[in-house]
């Protein structure tokens, strides 16, 4: 079962004071549905669903029109390099622009930083390419969403954001969620 707990984003951690004004209020009543394992989980394999489609839809015949190798497996082979920079392009792309990629979407979820802001580019960046890149490596650190306080996995650790249910922040937000939109 997904553990969709209702918690405050803030509730585990002190805000420095010079972000104090920007950050979500301590004391705010409302609550924030996180997005914990199993939708994270069922969100990441609808985009790696995605992320592979269009791989086989778009890059492989291009390889092959062009007579590039499809199965050398080294990390530094035509379709490694083409692979990764659509799978980390694909993430930071979309969780910049919208603040959620497909899976997240269909799943009604969204990567908010914690400060309650959009997240920038160089919160995406670190966020989706270096955390992802060490997640990857280390696939089983993406079980930590399950064990945090604030359902982060290291990724999110890194970048200072979590994953929240998109109703809970349009709730949450309502005078300024048109920051998440533009």
């Amino acid at each position: 079962m997904d553990e969709q707990t209702h918690q405050n984003i803030n509730q585990s951690e002190e805000v420095p004071e010079q972000n104090r004004q920007s950050s979500l209020s301590e004391s705010d009543s409302r609550l924030l549905e996180l997005g914990g394992f199993w939708i994270r989980f069922w969100a990441y394999l609808l985009d790696l669903l995605i992320i592979g489609s269009i791989t086989r839809m778009i890059v492989n015949p291009i390889f092959r029109l062009l007579d590039i190798s499809l199965t050398d497996g080294s990390m530094f082979s035509a379709i490694s390099i083409v692979s990764a920079i659509i799978f980390y392009g694909y993430f930071i792309l979309m969780t910049k622009k919208l603040g959620q990629t497909l899976g997240k979407m269909i799943f009604g979820l969204r990567v908010i930083h914690l400060t309650g802001e959009k997240p920038g580019w160089d919160t995406v960046i670190f966020r989706e390419l270096i955390g992802r890149f060490i997640s990857n490596f280390i696939f089983v650190l993406y079980v930590v969403v399950a064990f945090t306080t604030k359902k982060q996995g290291i990724h999110d650790l890194f970048a200072e954001t979590t994953v929240v249910r998109e109703k809970s922040v349009r709730q949450f937000f309502k005078p300024t969620f048109s920051k998440f939109n533009s």
